[in-house]
């Protein structure tokens, strides 16, 4: 019986079972490995403040995404999707080829050029949640949960959520559990991996 036992715990015991254990599936992020210098991310990658700009961690592979920020602290800041060849340390992003961004006057920008622009009655302010789409050709936003109407597009390659704060401005970002219910087809940002 002795001998069965041990045969049992050198078989199954010391995790040569043949079982692979399950990898954890990343969680999106603020990616402390894209940001500014000045830039503080704080709140397991969920909130940025200082100065400056940061990438998400996961690209935006998927035919629709959705993600959300809100705005803890207003100040100057800017909310959209970059290229790794964005400058994170010039604020305001929008400037180039490498960003396309809601900023905090309500103006979109993407090569320098204003693309659009939200009503003028619908600035966010503290406490708002701004929801972002993107299906490759054309980001779209919304403030609470309601569609601004105001598509911009232009930015070409691989792309990943961005955001900017400068004057004091604090914002959380939401990749998962959102505030509002994405638009149909619309969907949290998943890894490569989860895609396939």
């Amino acid at each position: 019986m002795a001998a069965m036992f041990m045969c049992c715990l050198g078989c199954c015991g010391d995790g040569a079972s043949g079982h692979i254990p399950l990898k954890e599936m990343p969680t999106v992020q603020l990616d402390t490995h894209h940001m500014g210098t000045d830039v503080v991310i704080v709140k397991s990658g969920r909130r940025i403040c200082g100065t400056g700009a940061c990438l998400a961690n996961a690209p935006l592979h998927q035919n629709k995404s959705y993600f959300e920020f809100k705005i803890q602290s207003t100040g100057v800041w800017g909310v959209g999707v970059g290229t790794e060849k964005a400058n994170l340390n010039q604020v305001p992003l929008g400037r180039d080829i490498h960003s396309l961004v809601l900023r905090h006057d309500g103006s979109v920008y993407h090569n320098n050029e204003e693309k659009n622009r939200l009503p003028a009655n619908s600035l966010p302010q503290e406490g708002d949640v701004v929801g972002l789409t993107y299906d490759h050709v054309e980001l779209n936003l919304y403030l609470n949960g309601k569609n601004m109407q105001c598509p911009a597009s232009g930015i070409r390659g691989t792309v990943f959520p961005v955001v900017y704060v400068d004057d004091s401005a604090i914002l959380d970002c939401q990749f998962s559990e959102f505030y509002h219910t994405p638009p149909q087809g619309f969907e949290k940002i998943l890894f490569e991996q989860q895609i396939f």
